[in-house]
């Protein structure tokens, strides 16, 4: 299958999605932030980041920003439970900056790894 890097601060998340992705059959790298994750994507090339908005360190609007600079056809979709807790979007925000697709938590399995497939399959 694809391999996936998930960027997230959130442990727990990060085993459950990873969990979910790995019994599909992709290869999953984590990272605990952005930085991290920028470094992993460039070290591994994966054909897909999952990413988390807000977190500590490099943020995903950040991260995404920057990896959508250096590589234009990076396959990326954003999560996040802020728009939740405030009145900013940050998923709608992340679809402008070059998301292909946005999932709020929580998030359910299924409709994860439609949106990994669909996003896997779009032309670049």
């Amino acid at each position: 299958m694809s391999k996936v890097l998930i960027i997230d601060d959130d442990e727990m998340l990060r085993i459950i999605l990873r969990d979910t992705l790995e019994n599909a059959g992709h290869e999953v790298l984590e990272a605990p932030d952005g930085g991290v994750g920028m470094a992993l994507f460039r070290e591994n090339s994966p054909d897909l980041i999952i990413a988390d908005i807000l977190m500590p360190e490099t943020d995903g609007i950040e991260t995404i920003t920057g990896l959508r600079k250096d590589y234009p056809d990076v396959k990326i979709i954003a999560i996040s439970s802020g728009s939740q807790r405030t009145e900013i979007d940050f998923l709608d925000f992340a679809e402008i900056l070059g998301a292909r697709r946005t999932l709020a938590k929580p998030i359910n399995p299924d409709v994860l790894l439609q949106a990994v497939q669909q996003v896997l399959s779009e032309e670049n």
